[in-house]
């Protein structure tokens, strides 16, 4: 995996985990709740990522690819705090949507933007100290 890839995952953990941190905090509910509540759309996340890898094999770390992984986050998120008892008033879907939105296509916007091409793509020297430490 390269470190641009790391990065991107890591970017929409982070993306995640600052939704359910604000949103917690709005409710003046604890942020130690955070991961919890983070849960259902990582998983998300996570199955949005393996589907365009699977079906493109492209990685979704750039704007189009991660259209798909945005999407699946919020309907599969969604889904799975309706199933498990969680709260998915109208007005939550919506600053859901929008919300993650902003953030998980807000930072590939901005990379594709501003980081040169090819920023944090592996060399054949880093690829093949990756397969020693593998």
């Amino acid at each position: 995996m390269t470190r641009r890839i790391q990065l991107a995952l890591g970017l929409d953990l982070l993306s995640i985990l600052l939704f359910a941190i604000v949103g917690r905090l709005s409710h003046q509910e604890s942020v130690l709740g955070a991961p919890l509540t983070a849960l259902p759309f990582l998983i998300g996340a996570g199955l949005g990522w393996y589907v365009v890898r699977s079906r493109s094999g492209l990685d979704a770390d750039t704007v189009g690819p991660g259209l798909t992984v945005w999407v699946f986050t919020v309907v599969i998120g969604l889904v799975l705090r309706a199933v498990t008892g969680g709260g998915i008033a109208a007005s939550f879907m919506v600053v859901t949507l929008v919300i993650l939105g902003i953030l998980m296509i807000g930072w590939r916007a901005a990379a594709e933007r501003w980081l040169p091409a090819g920023f944090g793509a592996e060399t054949p020297a880093a690829s093949e100290d990756q397969d020693v430490d593998a």
